[in-house]
């Protein structure tokens, strides 16, 4: 589930400056002509780039590279700025100067890394590691998930696992560290559940990537009744006799309702965007959300 997203680094790197030298002008360390807010001149340009990539140019594309090379002026020249401003912070012996410099001098290096970063990447076509990539200047515990989507084949986001119970009560929400497989996280569902209530679920349902052999005997071993695993690929006709099983295809029609809540946490409870700092502010965030939805009378049947 992405809670933090942009239309790029260059962007986020920008806003960063802009902020800073803002503080700097309402504390009057800087003059205003030093501190001129591009924010409306980087907000268009990442609008270009955004356009030009749904469109399904590539990034390698001249439509695209236009749009970058105008991104990166403005964030070069916001980095020429922001230089300016630590030059005249230096000079200045108050506390509010001192941040403000330590929090320049923290970010400035991170923006430079992500222009190069980006001159690899689009400009020389140079697949660039992740472990040298700076995912965000703001939230470094952010990963880089490849989730497949056609618009967006890598995202800058957390995945978090929900457990649901009758009613369309949450009762259990991990996040995950990295983009681990699905299927290893179903036994762990089932052992909180036990944990929670003492004693198994009567059915346990989930999607065709939790699949395995272990994941469809495990349950059984637990005392778990119906186990509800749809397999993916080739089903012989024993499994394919298995699945069409009345019991079988109504948990997987119950099994749906669980896209239906993701949606609804993201939407109602604004789970899709993450508003605190810090991992820390996004465990919590996460956390508030799911009481929410757990305490919305609507949402019961």
């Amino acid at each position: 589930m992405s809670l933090t997203k942009g239309q790029g680094l260059a962007l986020d790197s920008e806003n960063q400056v802009l902020i800073l030298e803002s503080k700097a002008g309402e504390v009057g360390l800087v003059a205003k002509e030093i501190c001129r807010n591009r924010l409306r001149s980087v907000r268009n340009a990442a609008r270009e780039v955004g356009r030009a990539t749904r469109r399904g140019a590539k990034e390698t594309t001249q439509r695209c590279q236009q749009a970058y090379r105008k991104l990166m002026r403005i964030t070069k020249a916001s980095v020429k700025q922001a230089q300016q401003v630590v030059e005249v912070l230096q000079q200045v012996a108050t506390k509010e100067a001192k941040r403000l410099q330590e929090q320049l001098e923290h970010f400035l290096p991170l923006v430079e890394q992500v222009i190069d970063q980006t001159v690899r990447r689009v400009f020389d076509g140079e697949k660039v590691p992740a472990a040298e990539k700076p995912v965000s200047l703001f939230e470094p515990h952010t990963d880089i998930i490849c989730r497949g989507k056609k618009d967006k084949p890598v995202e800058s986001v957390h995945k978090v696992w929900f457990d649901e119970v009758d009613g369309g009560i949450v009762s259990e929400y991990r996040i995950l560290e990295g983009n681990p497989k699905d299927e290893g996280q179903w036994v762990p569902s089932l052992e909180r559940h036990r944990e929670l209530f003492d004693r198994p679920p009567d059915q346990a349902s989930g999607d065709r990537g939790l699949y395995s052999p272990d994941n469809e005997t495990m349950p059984e071993e637990m005392g778990v009744r119906r186990v509800i695993l749809p397999k993916p690929g080739y089903r012989s006709a024993e499994r394919r006799q298995h699945e069409k099983q009345r019991w079988f295809r109504r948990g997987c029609r119950y099994h749906q309702g669980v896209e239906g809540r993701i949606s609804v946490l993201k939407r109602r409870h604004v789970l899709d965007r993450c508003l605190y700092h810090g991992e820390d502010g996004f465990e919590r965030w996460v956390g508030w959300g799911v009481i929410a939805h757990n305490l919305w009378p609507s949402e019961r049947p």
